[in-house]
């Protein structure tokens, strides 16, 4: 049997904050003779602890099943390590700064591969870019259909990301404000993620 959490990082995390076995019980309304079943292997905690378990030895509970700390790759926040995700359920569009652990509608979802567009995407995907007064008005020629539509559109800029909504029977347009050299990105229910 798989074993969802080891009685060895449940006692390594709870020497790194300095706990007895007495105070880890203590703090989580249970008997010390529970903390040492778990931590040799004798018992495992209920799922029900998980959450209390976790906040406890300050880690979150990803941390804890897996056994590895989780550690910020991404430090300087790079725009360019950007992360887009999109519901294949519901179309919600998430942003991370870089790769996260996202899920939407009771499904994980993986980070969208952003690809260049080919000619063939360019002739049937038209997209202008203007430049009007204080903003860029992006428009594509796509069909805006159902089951074949353009679902959003974003502008990264140096620093900061704006991501419009946009809705089948809805003209494939939208503004975004000027900020420097910005990158823009358009998703595709059918085609997918490309950056322009």
């Amino acid at each position: 049997m798989n074993q969802y959490i080891t009685g060895n990082t449940i006692k390594s995390l709870r020497e790194k904050q300095k706990m007895t076995q007495a105070e880890l019980a203590q703090l989580l309304c249970v008997s010390d003779k529970t903390i040492s079943k778990w931590e040799t292997g004798r018992g495992y905690p209920d799922i029900c602890f998980l959450e209390p378990l976790a906040k406890t030895l300050k880690v979150s509970i990803i941390e804890l099943l897996s056994g590895n700390k989780i550690t910020n790759q991404n430090t300087s926040a790079n725009l360019k390590k950007s992360c887009f995700y999109t519901c294949p359920i519901c179309g919600n569009v998430i942003f991370s700064l870089g790769d996260a652990l996202v899920s939407c509608c009771g499904i994980q979802l993986l980070p969208l591969e952003v690809e260049l567009p080919t000619d063939d995407f360019l002739d049937q995907h038209k997209i202008t870019i203007q430049n009007v007064e204080d903003e860029f008005f992006v428009t594509l020629d796509h069909p805006m259909t159902k089951t074949h539509h353009i679902s959003w559109i974003s502008c990264v800029g140096p620093d900061s990301v704006e991501i419009k909504k946009l809705y089948p029977e809805q003209n494939p347009q939208a503004r975004f404000s000027r900020r420097g050299h910005s990158q823009f990105f358009v998703y595709c229910n059918n085609h997918g993620l490309f950056r322009f």
